[in-house]
């Protein structure tokens, strides 16, 4: 699972630097992107408890 979601962060983050060049859906990447590294990040405490 977390190597799924660590593909998912480099992927909307992947999607995150094309929409800065390009200006498209920034705002939605933005959000997204956010999303998966509070994820990422709740994940790494997650695993650090058991």
């Amino acid at each position: 699972m977390l190597g799924f979601l660590w593909g998912l962060v480099v992927l909307l983050f992947a999607f995150w630097a094309l929409g800065l060049a390009l200006h498209i859906l920034g705002n939605l990447i933005h959000i997204l992107l956010l999303l998966a590294i509070a994820l990422a990040i709740y994940n790494f405490f997650k695993a650090r408890d058991v």
